[in-house]
């Protein structure tokens, strides 16, 4: 295990420049998914203006997982009331640096690629010596990195696209000896032909089977089989669209649905030197295959905890061999039967829990338990923090203890506001950290965050 550090991203630093002391630009290229399925064959997907216009606005999440001698990137300049709020909670904030032009549709990564003086700005941070810490690396903050002279942090773009294949994750949990849920895995339309006759049996015998984007994220590229029809059918699309392109190649999973009794979240460090550093296990909350927040701590065994710390030992050298360092998060589930699935795919990004990470180490104490959530709006009109502040009241958390709503990323809350003669509602969300001293406190405070903003938001 990798030696202790002071703060979790001074692990992070020392893992992947060779000092805790090394400067970063964060970039929250939240999706970066979707540049590594570009060239990929997997099965169609669909989304929607407003939901890619907030999860643009997820890049604010860096602000708080940086420290006070990093820089962070963004589409644009945060509410300053929101500012103002989490310096008054003694939160030192990084170096804010806004791109030139901000495309709701476009990425932080795309519109820094556009932006002549934020480029110049981060060509002097080059100089003394910063590093790019993006959400994940693609071609995009690989190019970034190049027009820039910032040094990555984290290893090149086909090594990191490789270990965040689902089909990488499922291969190298056998190959580990690692329990795995009934499954297989596809680069050939062969092989998935192959592959739905097998899990048709599987479905015509009760059992749910999903198949999976290799690069899909937050519940996109998934479809849940319930009818073998529906194999068949996707069997005659894939095979139609390979013949029409003369592209046999694909990248999909098939999975049975385990008998699922939590989700969750592990986290783990891995240094250029091959060290594993074990960072923390969080209940995950999915609706959907989407992700919906976690729980602090998780409610599994010492045993499972244990378990999970092997694995990630064992995961991290894996990675390290392939290439790779940085940090990673791995999804898994315990089961009805008491098991654990300790695989189910392997996330070498940055992961929702990574944003967490600093608030934790600030506001959480011996007997807090938390709760990480989005609440999902409905606006008639742009909300600004102040508006908000005085909606939530005492609900809000305002000092360093106590219990309360921690905001962290309001961005989201009118990413996908329409134009200023634009009467019509439209979708916002709002992502905290609950802080609370008991589970009973952490429920009764959801409830009440929860009634206020579906109540008192709309009409702003």
């Amino acid at each position: 295990m990798a030696p202790p550090y002071p703060s979790f991203l001074a692990g992070v630093k020392s893992a992947c420049t060779g000092s805790a002391d090394t400067p970063f630009v964060l970039l929250g290229n939240f999706e970066v998914e979707d540049e590594w399925a570009r060239d990929e064959v997997g099965l169609p997907t669909v989304g929607g203006r407003s939901s890619t216009a907030i999860v643009n606005r997820m890049d604010e999440f860096a602000v708080l997982l940086a420290g006070p001698g990093d820089h962070v990137v963004l589409k644009s300049a945060p509410d300053p009331d929101y500012l103002a709020y989490l310096t008054d909670l003694g939160i030192a904030l990084p170096t804010i640096l806004v791109t030139d032009r901000s495309d709701p549709a476009a990425t932080v990564s795309e519109d820094a690629l556009r932006s002549p003086r934020l480029q110049a700005a981060l060509r002097d941070l080059a100089g003394t010596g910063a590093h790019l810490l993006p959400h994940g690396m693609s071609t995009l903050e690989a190019r970034l990195c190049e027009v820039t002279g910032l040094a990555p942090a984290l290893p090149p773009v086909p090594v990191v696209k490789a270990v965040n294949s689902k089909v990488y994750s499922r291969r190298v949990a056998r190959e580990l000896g690692l329990p795995l849920a009934v499954g297989w895995e596809c680069e050939t339309v062969a092989e998935f032909a192959e592959a739905a006759k097998e899990a048709a049996r599987s479905v015509a015998a009760g059992r749910r089977v999903g198949v999976k984007d290799a690069y899909g994220v937050s519940g996109k590229g998934i479809v849940v089989v319930e009818d073998p029809r529906r194999l068949d059918q996707l069997v005659r699309m894939v095979t139609r669209r390979a013949e029409k392109t003369g592209d046999q190649r694909i990248a999909l999973v098939l999975e049975e649905w385990a008998d699922k009794a939590l989700d969750l979240n592990y986290h783990f460090t891995v240094g250029r030197d091959g060290s594993v550093r074990f960072d923390f296990v969080k209940e995950a909350l999915t609706e959907n295959g989407a992700h919906k927040g976690h729980r602090i701590p998780a409610r599994i065994s010492a045993a499972h905890t244990a378990q999970l710390v092997e694995t990630a030992d064992r995961l991290g050298r894996r990675l390290a061999a392939d290439g790779f360092h940085g940090i990673v998060g791995v999804d898994a589930i315990t089961t009805g039967d008491g098991g654990l699935l300790p695989v189910l795919e392997i996330n070498a990004r940055n992961n929702m829990s990574t944003y967490q990470t600093a608030l934790q180490e600030r506001f959480m104490g011996p007997g807090t338990v938390a709760l990480a959530r989005q609440y999902d709006l409905t606006l008639t009109g742009p909300v600004g923090f102040a508006d908000l502040r005085d909606q939530l009241g005492d609900l809000l958390l305002t000092t360093g203890g106590g219990s309360g709503l921690l905001v962290n990323n309001f961005a989201t809350v009118n990413a996908a506001a329409p134009g200023p003669d634009d009467p019509r509602p439209y979708a916002g969300r709002l992502y905290g950290l609950l802080l609370a001293g008991s589970e009973a406190e952490l429920a009764d405070l959801d409830h009440a965050i929860a009634r206020t903003v579906r109540k008192e938001t709309v009409n702003v």
